[in-house]
């Protein structure tokens, strides 16, 4: 059959790309498929994504479009393509020409792990870049870490002092090389390179034997800094215990678990267990820390995760950490490097200043790092990721609009676990995590995330959204500046609805929602401290129906550092102080007579005792009545020790509570805990207990689709129970899998709100 006049003739299309098109190996791709089909025409990055012209046969034309729609590359996503007709140019050939700078708007890569085809040169001791540290190609490598401005060229990264030479050069500019236009390139002649500094000793430089030097250095009990690609780690070796409590020591770090990286999959087996999901998630591309539970295997250190029975595990992710691994032969302890209350440091000098105690070596080299960016921490739950903590890998993260936005709004997110988050035309792009703000450099480090995304996407907002709390650093930085620039709006968000309105954001909800806010701390719109909040909620209203009985925090911060006077306060909620100090109870007895009856008139005179309606609050209290009187040494600690009381009995049994108003009490809870003295069964009928409320709560509104969000949702246990129980009742319910579900989606819910209003 003769093809058709139609399929035969000859046009010309122009198509513009938006999505992560750059830095990822589209513009190669375009160029093989533009020769696979005889096509000519040119192709070129500008500030919005990729732009290509191309003419030939229009059945040749069909057949590329929808190549590029299908069969891009693993790391582009294509997020909308304009397409139009234009005149005939008729072209000799297909091109990649120059970019071109115009409105910034093209996603930004984030950083991802060594590929398989760069590692295997690597290990290849007849290739050029054999045992190089800084091998990368189009696929793999940094991105995000090394970029100063967009579009996304050498010139605009740390990379611009590099000179390539001429084998490089050649890669570089061949389009059929999957090294064309890999912006990191190098090799031992003209890139990067190592240097071991030691505080003690002479400097260490060009030398293609550093890697064993700093092996000896772990073998020999030390910690060391190595420079990863976003910042530094603190490492030692995960199987001596010396080694670990001096690294817990020098770091003031007493409990908190401490992250392993392994040299293999195999190796992670044989100390943990794992779920086909959490094997998928530790060898993906992204690489991140993926919290498992460990098996009875005493070859780590028992120092590495004390108390717990979940460990974080990760693979190497640049060269330089494979090389290491490889060197060394086991696992190893590779923290932050950084001070509490600090982000990850990223610059030697300061690597020395704040940590000489710490490590006085560091295994560095010479490609700044321009954006710090920790290690992404995520765990599995019913084969679907729960991230506690979004960053290398996998951000900046980007979601298309259908919509497009007519304001440009900047969210400023939480206090603890920050994010910021931009909305502009068709765009809402998450940045990696930031942090606690609970420092001078934390928050320098805030600002500087905020002028880098303003800078690549030639951003200056029309809309500051924050968090109500008056204290929130975000909330007095965001006052400030609308003084000073007037034309801006300013919008204040409820924090547990940010929780809620983050969920929809993910799922482009539209609909009334119930929406399950849990967490620590929140400022709540009476001005008390909420956190066990149910809430009906849309993308521009809630109203708050249920909620846990307030009680107080005995000294405020204070209490969260020493849950039992958590616990405490709530005896005083439901008991006299004369049947309190007449209690045989290893919490009572933890007190003196004279500090129950002045915590009381601290209470009665609310003298530093705000209110609180938190579910983690809850969670530090039945911790404290478990007979854990010492006090918390991290966020989270209480929980995590419930849930691995609770996983050592299997149990469907539930403490009681009442409910009247829409206020949840746990009177009869406490009392049942009380009279209990196995911890394990505590634990286990208390996260029964609180997964039993928010099903009962949910059954009352089946109508709803259900919402879980917020910090407390992090307990492994709990989240399994409720999705258990959702299922059961054939009910539709919603969890962040690409964004944080604590605190570092508060941004996203705000932004999300800026642009329903």
């Amino acid at each position: 059959m003769p093809l058709s006049v139609e399929s035969t003739s000859k046009k010309r299309v122009k198509l513009h790309i938006f999505g992560i098109v750059q830095g990822v190996g589209f513009r190669p791709f375009v160029y093989q498929l533009a020769i696979k089909y005889s096509l000519k025409g040119f192709v070129f990055n500008d500030g919005r994504g990729v732009v290509i012209e191309v003419e030939g046969k229009n059945a040749k034309l069909s057949q590329f479009i929808n190549d590029l729609k299908l069969n891009s590359p693993s790391l582009a996503r294509i997020d909308y393509i304009e397409q139009q007709d234009i005149d005939l140019v008729n072209d000799e050939m297909f091109s990649i020409i120059h970019s071109e700078t115009t409105t910034l708007q093209t996603m930004v890569s984030p950083d991802i792990s060594l590929c398989d085809e760069c590692r295997a040169e690597m290990n290849d001791v007849h290739n050029r870049r054999y045992k190089y540290p800084f091998i990368n190609c189009t696929n793999c490598g940094p991105r995000y870490t090394i970029i100063d401005n967009l579009p996304y060229d050498r010139h605009n990264t740390s990379m611009e002092h590099f000179n390539m030479c001429e084998a490089c050069t050649e890669e570089y500019n061949d389009p059929t090389n999957r090294r064309y236009h890999a912006q990191p390139i190098g090799c031992f002649d003209c890139g990067p390179n190592l240097k071991i500094i030691n505080l003690m000793e002479d400097d260490f430089e060009n030398d293609q034997g550093l890697v064993k030097i700093a092996v000896q250095y772990i073998n020999d009990g030390k910690t060391i800094a190595v420079k990863g690609m976003g910042g530094f780690h603190l490492i030692c070796d995960a199987t001596n215990d010396a080694a670990v409590l001096a690294l817990r020591l020098h770091k003031h770090r007493q409990k908190k678990p401490l992250a392993v990286m392994f040299p293999s999959i195999s190796c992670i087996k044989k100390v943990t267990k794992l779920s086909k999901t959490e094997e998928k998630l530790i060898v993906a591309k992204e690489r991140p820390i993926v919290v498992v539970q460990k098996n009875k295997s005493r070859y780590l250190s028992k120092f590495i995760a004390p108390e717990i029975d979940r460990i974080g595990v990760f693979l190497p992710y640049t060269p330089l950490h494979e090389l290491l691994l490889q060197e060394v032969k086991k696992p190893l302890v590779a923290t932050s490097a950084n001070l509490s209350d600090e982000p990850i440091i990223r610059d030697d000098k300061e690597l020395f200043k704040k940590l000489h105690l710490v490590a006085q070596t560091s295994l560095t080299h010479n490609r700044e790092i321009i954006n710090a960016c920790d290690d992404s921490v995520v765990m599995d739950v019913y084969g679907e990721p729960i991230f506690l903590r979004l960053s290398r890998g996998y951000t900046p993260k980007s979601f298309y609009l259908q919509n497009k936005s007519k304001k440009k709004v900047l969210a400023l997110g939480a206090n603890q676990k920050n994010t910021i988050t931009l909305a502009f035309d068709n765009n809402i792009i998450v940045s990696p995590h930031i942090g606690d703000l609970n420092s001078l450099e934390a928050f320098d480090y805030f600002l500087r995330t905020v002028e880098t995304f303003k800078r690549f996407y030639d951003f200056e907002p029309d809309i500051l959204v924050c968090d109500k709390h008056p204290k929130y650093e975000t909330t007095k930085w965001a006052k400030e500046y609308i003084q000073k620039y007037t034309h801006i709006e300013l919008i204040q968000v409820q924090h547990h609805y940010a929780h809620a309105l983050s969920v929809m954001a993910e799922y482009n909800l539209n609909e009334r929602v119930l929406a399950f806010c849990f967490d620590g701390t929140g400022y709540g719109d009476d001005g008390t401290l909420w956190g066990g909040e149910v809430l009906l909620a849309t993308p521009t209203e809630y109203e708050r129906i249920v909620h846990l009985k307030e009680f107080t925090l005995l000294g405020g911060e204070k209490a969260i550092k020493e849950p039992r006077r958590i616990a405490l306060s709530l005896l005083f909620e439901y008991f006299s102080i004369t049947e309190i100090l007449q209690m045989d109870h290893s919490l009572v007895k933890s007190f003196t007579k004279n500090e129950i009856e002045t915590f009381y008139l601290m209470r009665e005179r609310a003298i530093n005792s705000p209110k609180s309606t938190s579910i983690g609050r809850l969670f530090d209290a039945v911790y404290a009545l478990c007979d854990n009187l010492q006090g918390v040494f991290y966020e989270g600690q209480s929980g995590l020790v419930l849930e691995s009381y609770a996983e050592k009995i299997m149990t469907h049994d539930s403490y009681h509570y009442t409910m009247n108003e829409g206020i949840i009490d746990c009177k009869i809870m406490l009392e049942e805990i009380m009279s209990e003295n196995d911890v394990q069964k505590i634990a286990a009928k208390f996260i029964n207990a609180v997964a039993k409320i928010v099903i009962d709560i949910c059954l009352e509104y089946r109508e709803l689709p259900v919402v879980l969000s917020g910090g407390v949702f992090q307990n492994k246990l709990l989240l399994q129970k409720c999705i258990e129980q959702l299922k059961k009742n054939s009910m539709r319910y919603y969890i962040q899998h690409q964004t944080p579900i604590n605190d570092g989606g508060i941004s996203l819910g705000q932004a999300y709100y800026a642009l329903h209003i």
